[in-house]
């Protein structure tokens, strides 16, 4: 994929529906009894891949495009028996997977695996594969890793008292709490040590009590206790997705007249504070009602703690790239456990553009982890070669730079944006973007 620099974007577009929120309404449905809509569904190869598992555990789904990038999804759930007949197949969808994991403690055998075992074949999930083998579950990995056999269900499974690491990852304390009503007997969760990404805890606990679910949680989402219960089937709506907008708000405020992204809410995803950090770095930036607006502006460096809205992360590098002085962006450890480690190997290509940027360890930084970049109003040349990294994340970061760039950018693998904002290019055209896409001559695939 090719973008010509530097390049203006201005116009309007509304915000595609929110990935996370999309994974835990559909899981939710399933586990409920009865027919459930989600409405406003984000369509992705995330949610491809939960609507195909929920199919193999014994859910019916029906997805109906809508033409906008959003699909209404039509669900008859399992509840608390689901029975799958043959392997899920995961794809790269990290979520889905340890969401997944723990329902595949309700059944009696689940097997789980991947086509990608370059990526989410060497994500870890040991820790969750520990947590429901204190809760009567046999599990056969290797080190936690993709391929993953679980034998659980009803004569195995029981409650009590469960003890589960939130360090790597709160995508294993959620799966625990969408598992805890359905196991028949209270369940208390304690989190041992320290919980990584809190926001996507409480979108989890919204979506649970949208279903009728009642759960006790400690203000710091440290401790849980479960009763049995039963979802409730009913209408569900998927919220805009801030991640995929911070991404469309951060090269608005590098290169635009001015852009608009509606339909943003103030709701639980940590995400949306990038428009906060954008503003204060300096980009002119309004609000109204669900709608925001920005424009270029001269901006400064920025330090923040990503750990509050990990998914924009590398959104908000690609303004630090052109801001005045040194940003760092620290508490991020996370970030190397993704679709690639999402510190080095986007420095990496930055690098080739000619931004200054360092690991903290690379710095003497007190966060061994944290991100530095050190910004250059000027610009860059540009007119070279970058690797996605088969990373949606990595693609949207490279797409902000490359339309500042001088001589713009060429990114090797975009198509891989697809697996949260497969219109994430279309929407930049609908900007103003020009984009030019061709078909690689090292993989033949058409970007």
């Amino acid at each position: 994929m090719i973008l010509p620099g530097p390049q203006i974007l201005r116009g309007v577009v509304g915000a595609q529906p929110s990935k996370n929120y999309t994974t835990r309404r559909l899981l939710v449905a399933a586990l409920a009894t009865g027919e459930s809509t989600v409405r406003n569904a984000a369509i992705s190869d995330d949610s491809d891949a939960m609507t195909r598992c929920l199919r193999t555990l014994g859910a019916e789904v029906d997805v109906r495009e809508n033409g906008d990038g959003s699909a209404d999804v039509r669900i008859v759930g399992f509840g608390a028996t689901p029975h799958p007949t043959t392997p899920l197949q995961v794809g790269n969808a990290g979520a889905v997977l340890r969401f997944l994991l723990a329902v595949g403690a309700l059944c009696t055998e689940a097997q789980f695996e991947t086509d990608r075992p370059d990526s989410l074949g060497k994500r870890p999930n040991a820790d969750l594969l520990e947590a429901v083998a204190q809760l009567g579950v046999s599990t056969n990995s290797t080190d936690g890793m993709l391929p993953i056999t679980i034998r659980g269900g009803a004569g195995a499974l029981h409650g009590g008292q469960v003890k589960i690491s939130g360090a790597r990852s709160s995508q294993f304390l959620s799966g625990l709490l969408f598992i805890a009503p359905l196991i028949g007997q209270p369940l208390e969760i304690t989190v041992t040590d320290k919980l990584v990404s809190r926001d996507p805890v409480r979108q989890t606990l919204e979506v649970m009590a949208d279903a009728g679910i009642v759960v006790e949680a400690s203000d710091d989402l440290m401790h849980f206790r479960v009763e049995p219960q039963s979802y409730k089937a009913g209408e569900f709506r998927v919220n805009g997705d801030w991640p995929g907008s911070a991404a469309l708000l951060a090269a608005g405020a590098l290169t635009a007249d001015g852009i608009a992204v509606e339909g943003l809410l103030d709701d639980n995803q940590g995400e949306r504070a990038a428009a906060d950090v954008l503003s204060t770095m300096g980009a002119s930036l309004t609000r109204h009602e669900h709608e925001i607006r920005v424009a270029r502006a001269p901006l400064t460096a920025v330090d923040f703690d990503g750990d509050t809205a990990t998914d924009a992360v590398l959104a908000l590098m690609g303004p630090a790239c052109f801001a005045q002085g040194t940003s760092r962006f620290h508490n991020v450890a996370n970030l190397r456990l993704k679709e690639c480690d999402r510190i080095s190997e986007p420095l990496a290509e930055l690098r080739k553009i000619g931004v200054h940027c360092e690991e903290g360890n690379q710095c003497g930084d007190a966060d061994p982890d944290a991100i530095i970049i050190h910004g250059n109003p000027a610009g860059y040349e540009g007119g070279v070669v970058v690797d996605g990294c088969r990373d949606h994340r990595v693609i949207m970061l490279l797409t902000e730079v490359g339309l500042r760039c001088a001589k713009g950018l060429t990114i090797s693998g975009a198509e891989h944006v697809a697996k949260s904002y497969p219109r994430f290019f279309q929407d930049m055209i609908r900007l103003g973007a020009r984009i030019k896409f061709e078909r690689e001559t090292s993989g033949g695939d058409q970007t």
